[in-house]
């Protein structure tokens, strides 16, 4: 079980890593300026290549999560209700991930509707989930 705890942890934070770049790369693709259209196009390939990459990260992340709870058991039984909570934040942070190639795709297509300060404050949205689950999993509060 040690070694699936391990490696949920390290596909975990290699997602993760993904999940603050991307945003990032987006704030900057909302602030290329008109006509730099070779800025626009590496920072869309960025963008791609990092979302695969980020992609395949979550899927062993996530197989190996379901292998804890299902194979394991952990957080099963009373007084688990913070693996219940965590749960929740891990659909919201795929839900994330969706949204953010559904980003993309808008700035492939050069349908763009935001600016880049809302871009800068949806950067930070990862941060806090991962400070919920981190305190939910280490605290278990409830």
């Amino acid at each position: 079980m040690l070694w699936i705890k391990a490696l949920h942890i390290v596909f975990v934070i290699s997602w993760f890593a993904g999940l603050f770049y991307l945003p990032r790369i987006f704030v900057n693709l909302a602030m290329v300026p008109a006509g730099s259209d070779a800025e626009r196009e590496r920072l869309l390939l960025m963008g791609r290549k990092l979302y695969r990459f980020m992609t395949l990260l979550a899927v062993p992340a996530l197989a190996f999560g379901l292998v804890l709870w299902l194979h394991y058991g952990i957080g099963r039984g009373p007084g688990n209700g913070w693996l219940d909570a965590k749960l929740l934040l891990v659909l919201l942070l795929i839900a994330y991930h969706g949204l953010c190639g559904r980003l993309l795709q808008r700035f492939e297509r050069a349908q763009q509707v935001r600016g880049h300060v809302w871009f800068r404050w949806f950067n930070e949205l990862p941060v806090l989930l991962l400070l919920a689950v981190v305190v939910l999993v280490v605290v278990k509060p409830f």
